[in-house]
């Protein structure tokens, strides 16, 4: 009869400990990803007026006090998506969105409407200086497309529809035949 050759305590009880402490760095490396990759804004955003930190491009503005606000209906060019190329115009519809932010003196108000945060956890608004709206300024100006399928008012897909229709015949920005 063979005998069973035990192994000494101490390997016996190390391999669990080590396998326990991996999953716990596991777990803990994850907690640190989730936080980073979260937005660290406020929960509520309420309408009114808001000093912009900075544009991140040219349809996310970064407001004083961490709020992440993209604009409703209009979509622009990527331009800082991970893992894909700058899209022609976006930087030209970054600009045009700086320019409004300076020309407003660093400040816009904002206007909800019945979604209040997409799926990226960022505030829907429409953006306003004065009596400017950026959101249709942009999509008149050929540097975004209106999206019109998603929920928000009925009077302001059409006017961004119209504004659309606009730069479309003009062949303005993205609507340019003569386009990359």
């Amino acid at each position: 009869m063979a005998r069973k050759i035990s192994r000494p305590l101490r390997y016996r009880v190390r391999r669990p400990l080590a396998i326990v402490g991996l999953l716990l760095l596991f777990v803990l490396l994850r907690l640190l990803a989730s936080d980073v990759s979260r937005p660290s804004g406020p929960e509520s955003l309420s309408e009114g007026a808001y000093r912009v930190q900075r544009v991140v491009d040219g349809d996310t503005l970064l407001l004083e006090g961490g709020a992440r606000v993209r604009l409703i209906g209009a979509d622009t060019p990527e331009t800082v998506q991970p893992n894909h190329a700058v899209e022609p115009y976006g930087p030209e519809a970054t600009a045009y969105t700086e320019q409004f932010v300076h020309d407003a003196g660093g400040e816009v108000r904002l206007q909800m409407d019945r979604e209040r945060k997409d799926r990226f956890d960022r505030f829907l608004a429409y953006v306003f200086a004065g009596d400017r709206m950026l959101n249709e300024e942009l999509i008149r100006a050929g540097l975004a497309t209106a999206r019109t399928e998603f929920d928000y008012s009925e009077s302001m897909k059409r006017r961004f529809r119209r504004a659309e229709e606009a730069a479309k015949a003009a062949e303005l920005g993205i609507w340019n035949s003569n386009s990359p």
